[in-house]
């Protein structure tokens, strides 16, 4: 079946976004293994080892792009399946309108769940 739409088309926006969001992924999860399994691995699994790090503003922030990233690039990998299928007219309005609102919902919650950890509510 031919794609009828896709952000995956190479040289597209959503294409680049896709990609950098996939590259960052690695990164930020490959230095994060790295870290669990070679250097420090009892404190990483510590409640308030971990704690204590989300007080460090870059690690929130760290955390916080990685939950957005990650969060847009399954939304959009989704959502382009989805029209891959042959989504259409109101269904591609209704389905981007529920993604949108229960990925703000999740990033919402995250950031909320970030913020109480580093004692900062």
């Amino acid at each position: 079946m031919a794609e009828r739409y896709s952000s995956f088309t190479p040289g597209g926006t959503g294409w680049l976004l896709q990609r950098i969001t996939a590259a960052f992924l690695v990164v930020v999860l490959a230095f994060h293994f790295f870290l669990l399994h070679f250097v420090n691995h009892a404190a990483e699994i510590e409640f308030a080892g971990t704690q204590a790090r989300m007080q460090n503003v870059g690690y929130f922030l760290t955390m916080v792009s990685f939950l957005i990233a990650g969060t847009f690039h399954g939304v959009n990998g989704v959502y382009n399946a989805l029209l891959n299928q042959g989504l259409e007219g109101t269904q591609k309005k209704v389905v981007l309108a529920v993604l949108v609102i229960a990925s703000l919902g999740l990033i919402g919650q995250g950031i909320y769940v970030a913020t109480t950890m580093a004692g900062w509510t």
